[in-house]
């Protein structure tokens, strides 16, 4: 192997310019499409806190109005005025307006609201709304009656809180803010504890600038956003000072502004370490500003992570005390590894002058990080799902298994890297690096001759100047140019830019993991809500029904088909065959449900015409189980019709 290059295709310095587009292009396209997927399947937030029960209960009916409704948490939650809300069949409120009173009892988290007196019977519809102490935001509705039910003119809510386009822009934030902190931090630590004389590369201090850019803007979109967020859900009110006002009284939007004012901190930081300390020369001066600003860094660093520790799943749940600093030593390494590794690729496809010292010592930074992440990730695996049904059975713990592939993966791959590390320390392709080395000395003495002419004729400063820059920039990139020819290096620029792109999608499975609700409070809170909840349904009900309404062409049967068969909505399909079990046309079919041992009903429904013989009536509603009659008229003329009915266990 030799130091020359071919003469066909590219030229080896237009080549090296276009490389470091042509991998900033790739991570964008990689994480766009990573982000992009993930935020498609991720829809709304799911929460820490879930509803366990209500009094009365979902789609009861009780024979005379209750004096209140009330809610019953897993988990601690925050309401405001409006919180819930009971609306009568015509959309009115028949609640007391005003903050739902706490109706904490120990362990038990409730809220209610008192009702008008003398409300009239009919089905009443309870919408709630919440905001989780892990600040993502809650919300559900459901109906009951008063003595029967009846139609209403409110319409559930088919969004979730933190849905719509407030929602995917605050996830967006989310993710930014991850993003940032991580090269913030982790490009900070690279240069500090691997590569010093980084501080004085261009590429590396836009790399650490834009991820604190990147954080200052997004934190300032979240805590706009925080109102619409856990709130209306309308874009226009980010900019609402009252919603603003309010959010600042909250633990999240207290850690949004401290994660602010950090910042600053950090900005001084980084205006320090790009600057005073870039240009200092002395190495004992030097050394002492690197160990001053190591601490000063570590504590602005861990002070931003622990405003996520703050407000999310680390400050609540079981050992809260522990698990908010696990939970800064884990974003800490992370953001060292992972931040680190954005930095290391930046140095090694944009600054040649990286040495193989540097990039050994990222190497052992690499390794204890990861042994920080195993620990701390172990403890937080076993704290959010508790056990291994969970594990495999609920969201969370399924996501929690992806990210544990990714950092199998990405282990395996910087394992790779080592390897491409020690090669290059050691020399491992010895003949090109030889060559590669005494073409790197010619080149260096032509520039020394020609930056050194014979005695001429005096010539223009500006010319002079000139031509030295022209032959310093050829000079820069043959250098470079001989330093890509190195396979060692190139082995190891293939391997980071694959850990890099492993990490992109690991950072937005563990985005998402800090917004889903972990697995054993899921699991929590469905143990809890099950004696409240709806009998458990015993399958479709089918019925086979015949009737003769006495004139020409009157015998027939119904068939109906009941489902789910239990309490709540249901879908009936009827299909009303004749005599020969051909499809019947007939002018009109009437429904009615009558639970006779409650004195419930006759509860009517009525079905419409899909085709000829099939008839369908949706949002059936059955308000309790039990064993109810089923009533079928069919009517084949003007004045023939008949009623036929059975009995029916539903639910």
């Amino acid at each position: 192997m030799t130091a020359t290059t071919p003469s066909f295709g590219p030229s080896p310095s237009a080549t090296a310019r276009r490389r470091p587009l042509a991998v900033a292009g790739l991570l964008a396209a990689l994480a766009g499409v990573v982000f992009g997927l993930l935020l498609a399947v991720a829809g709304p937030a799911s929460a820490h806190a879930a509803l366990t029960g209500s009094d009365p209960q979902d789609g009861a009916v009780v024979a005379t109005a209750p004096e209140a409704v009330t809610l019953t948490f897993s988990e601690q939650v925050a309401m405001g005025e409006g919180s819930i809300r009971v609306l009568d069949p015509d959309g009115k409120r028949a609640d007391t307006e005003g903050a739902p009173r706490d109706l904490h009892s120990g362990s038990t988290v409730k809220y209610g609201v008192s009702l008008h007196s003398g409300l009239p019977d009919g089905t009443y519809t309870v919408a709630w709304q919440a905001v989780s102490a892990d600040s993502h935001p809650v919300s559900g509705a459901f109906t009951f009656s008063i003595g029967a039910p009846s139609e209403t003119t409110v319409a559930l809510p088919d969004n979730e809180a933190g849905g719509g386009l407030v929602g995917t822009l605050y996830g967006i934030a989310r993710y930014a803010a991850y993003a940032g902190f991580i090269v913030l931090a982790g490009g900070a630590a690279f240069v500090l504890a691997c590569w010093q004389r980084g501080a004085g590369a261009r590429p590396l201090q836009r790399l650490v600038v834009r991820g604190w850019m990147t954080l200052t803007a997004a934190t300032i979109a979240m805590l706009l956003l925080r109102s619409p967020y856990t709130g209306s859900g309308k874009l226009g009110d980010a900019f609402d000072l009252d919603g603003l006002k309010a959010v600042l009284d909250t633990k999240p939007g207290a850690a949004l502004v401290s994660r602010l004012l950090l910042l600053g901190a950090s900005a001084l930081f980084i205006a320090v370490l790009f600057g005073a300390y870039a240009k200092r020369e002395d190495e004992r001066e030097k050394k002492d500003l690197t160990f001053g600003l190591a601490i000063g860094g570590t504590v602005v660093a861990a002070g931003i992570a622990g405003t996520w520790a703050l407000a999310e799943h680390a400050s609540t749940g079981i050992q809260p005390g522990i698990a908010m600093p696990v939970d800064v030593l884990h974003l800490l390494a992370v953001a060292t590894w992972l931040g680190g590794l954005t930095a290391l690729l930046v140095a090694l496809y944009r600054t040649p002058d990286i040495t193989a010292a540097a990039v050994r010592r990222f190497s052992r930074v690499a390794f204890i990080s990861v042994l920080v992440l195993t620990a701390t990730g172990i403890y937080q695996s076993w704290r959010q799902v508790g056990s291994w049904s969970a594990l495999t059975g609920t969201g969370y713990g399924q996501l929690l298994l992806v990210k544990v592939g990714l950092v199998a993966v990405l282990v395996g791959v910087a394992w790779i890297s080592r390897r491409w590390t020690a090669r290059l320390a050691t020399g491992g392709s010895g003949d090109a690096r030889t060559e590669a080395g005494t073409a790197e000395t010619d080149v260096e003495e032509q520039a020394a001759d020609t930056e050194t002419p014979e005695p001429a004729a005096p010539e223009d400063p500006a010319r002079a100047a000139q031509l030295a820059r022209q032959q310093a920039a050829v000079a820069t990139t043959e250098r470079k140019r001989i330093r890509d020819a190195d396979p060692d290096r190139s082995g190891l620029r293939r391997s980071v830019l694959a850990e890099v792109g492993v990490a992109v999608a690991l950072l937005a499975v563990t985005t998402i993991l800090t917004s889903t609700e972990p697995g054993r409070t899921e699991e929590e809170a469905a143990r809890l809500s099950a004696p409240a909840a709806a009998p458990a349904a015993s399958g479709p009900v089918n019925l086979t029904l015949p009737f003769d309404t006495g004139g020409e062409n009157g015998k027939g049967t119904v068939r109906m088909d009941l489902d789910p068969g239990r309490t709540g909505a249901n879908v009936v399909h009827l299909w009303i065959d004749d005599i020969n079990g051909k499809a019947m046309d007939v002018p009109e079919v009437k429904l009615a449900f009558t639970l006779k041992s409650k004195d419930i009903g006759p509860l009517p429904a009525l079905p419409v015409r899909l085709t000829e013989g099939h008839w369908t009536s949706t949002g059936v509603q059955i308000p309790i189980a039990g064993n109810w009659n089923v009533a079928v008229t069919v009517r084949t003329s003007d004045i023939d019709q008949t009623t036929v009915d059975k009995n029916v266990k539903i639910g």
